[in-house]
């Protein structure tokens, strides 16, 4: 059976199948020990109020998933020392794949976001979804054995992807650089190879969750914005990653820039986002200034060797793409922005230019306490995020009542 990532609308939360919610199920008590942190029985039972029988069966159920495992004894002032029991990431493993437009990379991790093997391949999106999705299956089929796993020790396949995701199908809708994707079935597709749970969501919404898994836990409202090929952003409100009614939310690229141009983009309009501030939008301003920039490793070049005239025009690029997220900073009022995709390793003029116009164009309030930094996942924020998609839905109280049943 295939799930997908699904966003209730009323209150934001992952909607999940119909299934055992009981305060004192198995799958219930697991959500304190996914923490990490071992405790005791009476541990669980002081912090849920559950009788002490009730508290020892869910354990021996959990146990017995191999979900968590006996942690060591605590000391004692007589008698027997009480055990401990903590969360278990070995228990299972996940697919995570990040695929971009010309890469993929894919990896296996544990059930904590845990790297075990990665491997980033050149794959050009375009040459169509059986291509792709069949080199992805090899790929990870190589992996798990590299790491002593099979398929039958997967959680679940997450795969982040550069279009627009309708998240209630997990397919492409009319993605724009992906010929042959749309209304594609990836799930069914990789089912030939993993007979698991396989979510798919947008590459940036991947990136976000990822990025807040592992860099920032505690924040409860933040935005990660990819500026690569095409921009756009992942939006974490409230502690949850947001889709929109449709699952377009976040598609910065063609928003139109206050003082932009009248540059054609690829949606049809002109003056986007993506048509000024993108990777290939600043190559090409660079271009008609008789630069020899013909892709994006040419335009990092040029700037890290600190050329004035590209300085300049990425730091113009950082203006454009912050006078975008100062209307959204004032909408949502985020404590942290992160910017990832590969322009954003051109270096501090490009952060620079986006500060500037966001801390000049937003509310004081709203700026008051606001953090625009770099991604701090060197590069692993989309295969950090696809792992903790499957986590997320996979570990939820729900199927983990499933899974122990």
């Amino acid at each position: 059976m295939v799930f997908v990532s699904v966003i209730d609308e009323q209150n934001g939360a992952a909607a999940a199948p119909a299934g055992n919610t009981l305060p004192n199920s198995a799958g219930a008590l697991f959500q304190l020990l996914r923490d990490g942190v071992p405790r005791t029985r009476a541990d669980l039972a002081e912090m849920t109020g559950f009788a002490r029988s009730t508290i020892s069966a869910r354990v021996e159920e959990l146990l017995a998933s191999a979900l968590i495992s006996p942690a060591g004894e605590n000391s004692s002032t007589g008698g027997r020392p009480p055990s401990t029991f903590a969360f278990n990431p070995e228990a299972r493993t996940v697919l995570a794949v990040d695929l971009g437009g010309t890469h993929a990379r894919i990896a296996v991790t544990d059930l904590a976001t845990r790297v075990l093997a990665e491997r980033e391949e050149r794959l050009d999106i375009s040459q169509g979804p059986v291509v792709v999705l069949d080199a992805v299956g090899r790929i990870a089929t190589t992996l798990l054995e590299e790491v002593g796993r099979s398929p039958a020790d997967l959680l679940g396949v997450g795969v982040g992807v550069p279009g627009p995701v309708e998240f209630a199908t997990g397919r492409l809708t009319s993605p724009p650089i992906m010929p042959g994707w749309d209304h594609f079935d990836i799930p069914g597709h990789l089912r030939r190879w993993f007979s698991v749970p396989i979510l798919v969501d947008n590459d940036v919404n991947a990136m976000a969750l990822g990025e807040h898994a592992v860099k920032y836990p505690d924040v409860s409202n933040m935005m990660f914005v990819k500026v690569a090929t095409g921009i756009g952003a992942g939006i974490i409100s409230d502690g949850r990653l947001q889709h929109g009614a449709q699952g377009a939310a976040g598609d910065l690229g063609h928003i139109a820039v206050p003082d932009g141009s009248a540059t054609p983009c690829t949606c049809g309009n002109t003056g986007c986002l993506e048509a000024v501030a993108s990777g290939p939008a600043i190559a090409a301003q660079l271009r008609e200034s008789g630069f020899d920039v013909p892709h994006h490793t040419a335009l990092l070049e040029l700037v890290r060797s600190g050329d004035p005239e590209a300085l300049l025009t990425v730091r113009q690029a950082g203006r454009q793409v912050g006078s975008v997220l100062a209307s959204c900073v004032n909408l949502l009022n985020p404590s942290v922005i992160v910017i990832g995709g590969v322009v954003s390793t051109a270096g501090e003029h490009f952060l620079a230019g986006i500060r500037e116009a966001v801390y000049s164009r937003s509310l004081p309030l709203a700026t008051q306490h606001l953090r625009i930094l770099g991604t701090q996942t060197r590069g692993q924020a989309g295969i950090l995020g696809a792992s903790a998609l499957v986590t997320g839905h996979g570990l939820s109280v729900e199927n983990v009542n499933r899974l122990i049943g």
